[in-house]
């Protein structure tokens, strides 16, 4: 064993420092002689006091801090941003995302819908069809003439077939009616295309002769003279542009109150209401032999079928739909408007199309008082002139009916 350093007194290190300062006797004798001398005798000498272990400060850690060093403060967590209100947290960037998307989309869909209603005008075609001459003045509300044309120009021969519009060519007409709209309730009223009535320069003969003889113009002079009605407006439609107006709209409803079967018009049709697409409606608005009343029945049939293709056409499915207000765009292009028609006439002219089919408007033939298709004088002007004056609302319910004649005869 290794000798215990020796006391500095004989010239040894000091190690006091490391076993403690010895007391009295012991602590002048020489340590470790007893173990050298080999006597193992301690009793002359001080037992050396024991080693003691010198405390260890314990460092303060970085987390818990010490006494000596100043305790730090935690950092706190970064608070998420307050959602809004009705918002949950998180998903505010998804949100915006959502609202960009459905914006452009509603933009996408306002510039289609913009487009379409503008170019729907272009589309039709444009008639010369104001007379020159002396003309009614200018009176309350707007009065439209409708023709429906009986013309087969543009339909080929496999058209005519389906259609059972045989080979005549020419420019006659199955249907002339008189819309009209203002402060009161919207009238249509339907002129017999066999009216006999003085044609401008021509004498007397059936009305729609003045179409065939002088077109556009013939027609809407001998109107406005016959009847003291100034027209506003033109519109025509030929065979083949019903057809693709009535599948345009995506078909209509008919509701004929009887059984109609007629080989020449290729009808047939149950009681009561029914879908029809285009073939079918113009069948059903073409026949006058399945009629009671003959043609005085096929214009009750006629305006049924003008009514729901307005019906449809300003409906919420079609306006907001910008494929099927296309469709009904190309669809137009079979209509002949008049020139100097504004976009806002056009609309409001399809606008007023709604009600005949809604059943707030009045729908009536002119007065007749045979079926020979002469006009009934007194009840014929009595109805005009609350037309020109735009009194619609105060025509009797006795001299508004469908086919003009009086309730007495058709009961």
């Amino acid at each position: 064993m290794a000798d215990r350093p020796r006391d500095p007194r004989d010239g040894g290190p000091d190690f006091d420092w490391l076993y403690g300062k010895q007391k009295g006797a012991a602590a002048q004798g020489t340590p470790g002689n007893g173990a050298r001398n080999g006597t193992g005798n301690s009793a002359g000498r001080a037992k050396p006091e024991a080693t003691r272990v010198m405390p260890v400060q314990q460092r303060p850690s970085r987390q818990s801090g010490g006494a000596d060093s100043p305790p730090r403060r935690p950092v706190p967590p970064t608070p998420a941003p307050a959602p809004g209100p009705g918002r949950p947290r998180g998903r505010r960037p998804r949100l915006k995302t959502v609202r960009r998307i459905v914006l452009l989309l509603v933009v996408a869909w306002l510039a289609s819908l913009l487009w379409v209603g503008l170019s729907f005008p272009g589309a039709m075609t444009r008639v010369d069809w104001e007379p020159d001459g002396a003309r009614p003045a200018d009176q309350p509300g707007s009065t439209y003439l409708i023709v429906a044309s009986d013309s087969r120009k543009g339909l080929s021969k496999a058209e005519r077939r389906k259609l059972h519009t045989g080979d005549d060519v020419g420019q006659r007409t199955d249907t002339i009616k008189l819309l009209h709209t203002g402060d009161g309730p919207n009238l249509m009223m339907t002129i017999p295309r066999d009216s006999y009535v003085p044609i401008p320069g021509r004498g007397s003969s059936k009305i729609n002769a003045a179409f065939a003889w002088g077109g556009p113009k013939l027609l809407v002079q001998t109107v406005e003279q016959n009847t003291g009605i100034r027209i506003d407006g033109y519109v025509e439609i030929g065979m083949g542009g019903l057809v693709n107006l009535v599948d345009g709209v995506g078909g209509i409803t008919i509701c004929p109150k009887t059984k109609m079967v007629d080989p020449l018009a290729n009808l047939r049709v149950k009681k009561g209401c029914q879908p029809a697409d285009g073939v079918k409606a113009l069948a059903y608005s073409r026949s006058r032999h399945a009629q009671k009343y003959g043609d005085l029945g096929r214009g009750e049939a006629q305006s049924e079928v003008i009514g729901q293709i307005g019906k449809k056409a300003v409906s919420v499915g079609t306006v907001a739909n910008p494929f099927k207000l296309n469709g009904l765009k190309d669809a137009a292009s079979g209509i002949s408007v008049g020139e100097g028609m504004s976009t806002l006439q056009i609309a409001r002219f399809g606008w007023a199309f709604k009600s005949v089919a809604g059943g707030s408007a009045l729908t009536c033939g002119v007065p007749i008082s045979d079926m020979y298709i002469h006009w009934d004088e007194k009840r014929s002007k009595k109805m005009f002139d609350l037309v020109i004056a735009d009194q619609t609302q105060n025509i009797p319910e006795g001299l508004c009916t469908p086919t003009g004649l009086p309730k007495s005869v058709t009961g």
